[in-house]
C-alpha cells in the first residue's frame, strides 16, 4: 500500500487548510482504518485524528477537536483533513497512516506510512 499526502502549504492563523491522502496499492485499502498524525519541531510525532474503516468511530486529540474533521471517499480511496482556525502550534508535517488494525493505528503502529506533507501556520 502507498499513501501519498497532499494539501499543506502556509497559511495565517484562522485560515483553513484540507489535506488529501491517496491510498494505492492493494484492492483491499477499502477495509483499512486510517489517521492522521503530526510532527511539530523539535516534538514527538502525535496522533491527531482517525477512522476506522466502515467511518463510525472517528477518535480526535483534544488540541483539534471541533477544529479538525476527518473524513473519507472509500470510491477514491482517499482520506482527508479539513482543518480550520488554525493556529501556530498546528504548525508540523502532517503524516497519513493505515492498517488492518484500528487500535494499532491509533497508537501510532499502522502498517503503512506516507511520506509526510508540511503544514505552517503563520501568527
Amino acid at each position: 500500500v502507498q499513501l501519498v499526502e497532499s494539501g499543506g502549504g502556509l497559511v495565517q492563523a484562522g485560515g483553513s487548510l484540507r489535506l488529501s491522502c491517496a491510498a494505492s496499492g492493494r484492492s483491499f485499502t477499502y477495509y483499512y482504518n486510517m489517521g492522521w498524525f503530526r510532527q511539530g519541531p523539535g516534538k514527538e510525532r502525535e496522533f491527531v485524528a482517525a477512522t476506522n474503516w466502515q467511518g463510525t468511530n472517528t477518535p480526535y486529540a483534544d488540541s483539534v477537536k471541533g477544529r479538525f474533521t476527518i473524513s473519507s471517499d472509500k470510491a477514491k480511496n482517499t482520506l482527508y483533513l479539513q482543518m480550520n482556525s488554525l493556529k501556530p502550534e498546528d504548525t508540523a508535517v502532517y503524516y497519513c497512516a493505515a492498517g488492518t488494525d484500528f487500535r494499532t493505528v491509533v497508537r501510532g503502529s499502522p502498517d503503512y506510512w506516507g511520506q509526510g506533507t508540511q503544514v505552517t501556520v503563520s501568527s
